[in-house]
């Protein structure tokens, strides 16, 4: 079956930087989108950035753009996303999801579990 796991969360301060990994199996990875999304506590699960499924175009939502790099590496079946000059707002936990579409909602086909991510200011 599919699955998606995602690593690299934890504890950073403000200004700081942290790589997460989610790494595919069971799919075709190659064929597929990636995107992140997180939740916060108390609120809705958001957008974050996505990647085509040749890794040409990425998409980020306002909040992050310029601070998160996403990025895929098709022969390793994992995408990553890069985040820095991290903010207190940044604190949620960060899900992974594929889609055979580049979706700006929610309507993913496949979620990882998800990794925490929190500021420690």
């Amino acid at each position: 079956q599919v699955q998606l796991v995602e690593s690299g969360g934890g504890l950073v301060q403000a200004g700081g930087s942290l790589r997460l990994s989610c790494a595919a199996s069971g799919l075709t990875f190659s064929r597929y989108a990636m995107g992140w999304f997180r939740q916060a506590p108390g609120k809705e699960r958001e957008f974050v950035a996505h990647i085509a499924s040749s890794g040409r175009s990425t998409n980020y939502a306002e909040s992050v753009k310029g601070r998160f790099t996403i990025s895929r590496d098709n022969a390793k079946n994992t995408v990553y996303l890069q985040m820095n000059s991290l903010k207190p707002e940044d604190t949620a936990v960060y899900f992974c999801a594929a889609d055979r579409r580049m979706l700006w909602s929610m309507d993913w086909q496949y979620w990882g579990q998800g990794t925490q991510v929190t500021d420690s200011s």
